[in-house]
């Protein structure tokens, strides 16, 4: 447990940071989610439109540093990739 009043604040303060993250995190990954899911079922016009969310969300999450912003890069790549292969 934290003795010192510097560090009983640091504990507060993560916590709430702890909050805001978490939802970031969930909205991110939701984001993530429904653009798969769109490939997955082969409806190019459906993950483009999800792309277009998903992208800033991957990009403010990583700016956020709630991910590592190549861990974010390398997400929007291969998220691209999959639907530049829907169209052939």
């Amino acid at each position: 447990m934290a003795n010192t009043t510097s560090a009983k604040k640091a504990t507060r303060k993560i916590a709430r940071r702890t909050i805001v993250n978490k939802s970031r995190r969930t909205q991110m990954r939701s984001s993530v989610r429904s653009v798969e899911e769109a490939i997955k079922r082969g409806d190019r016009e459906a993950a483009l439109k999800a792309m277009a969310h998903a992208e800033p969300e991957l990009m403010r999450a990583a700016q956020g540093k709630i991910i590592h912003k190549n861990n974010a890069s390398r997400k929007v790549s291969r998220l691209a990739h999959q639907i530049a292969k829907l169209a052939k």
